[in-house]
């Protein structure tokens, strides 16, 4: 009897055991595959970033070619699709800078103004030129937060165009 008593007891702790390693397995190669949605097309090698509009009225020198320059980056570093020349790239993602607006965020004692936020907006369209195909087509808009100063309001434009752009790559090379 006590045997089995022993073999019933042992019986529960390599069960539990085995249990505990298949869940540390799962966790471990779960965090081995990620999962970003659909991949972009076959037929799809290359895209054209052409030089985005702006129209927000904003007047900051230098806007257009800095949000070009961090799409062209973000698409580089994420090797699903190469930068190519608007004539011969297989998609193209056109953008306008439609508004960008500098608002309070954070009102403190006796009305002061102790936060503003900055949020840019962007109207982009993703467009498949193989299949002369608009695949997306929408608006994009996120924020940054600053306290005072010039230079901390251009942090925090730097950090919105940054955030936009990522949401651009996003519905890019996921919204298949």
């Amino acid at each position: 009897m006590k045997n089995s008593k022993y073999q019933k007891t042992n019986y529960k702790h390599q069960k539990n055991l085995l249990l505990l390693l298949f869940g540390i397995c799962v966790l471990v190669f779960a965090g081995c595959y990620s999962f970003t949605g659909a991949s972009v097309p076959a037929h799809l090698k290359t895209v054209a970033i052409p030089l985005l509009e702006d129209v927000s009225g904003f007047g900051e020198a230098g806007l257009r070619e800095k949000f070009t320059h961090k799409l062209i980056e973000l698409f580089r570093n994420d090797n699903n699709l190469e930068i190519g020349e608007r004539l011969t790239a297989d998609s193209i993602i056109e953008g306008t800078i439609s508004t960008i607006i500098d608002a309070p965020s954070v009102i403190g004692g006796n009305n002061i103004i102790t936060t503003r936020r900055v949020t840019v907006t962007v109207h982009a369209s993703y467009t498949d030129m193989k299949l002369r195909k608009k695949v997306w087509e929408r608006d994009f808009s996120n924020w940054g937060e600053y306290t005072q100063g010039q230079q901390t309001r251009d942090v925090a434009l730097n950090e919105a165009v940054n955030k936009v752009s990522e949401d651009i790559l996003l519905e890019t090379v996921s919204g298949w």
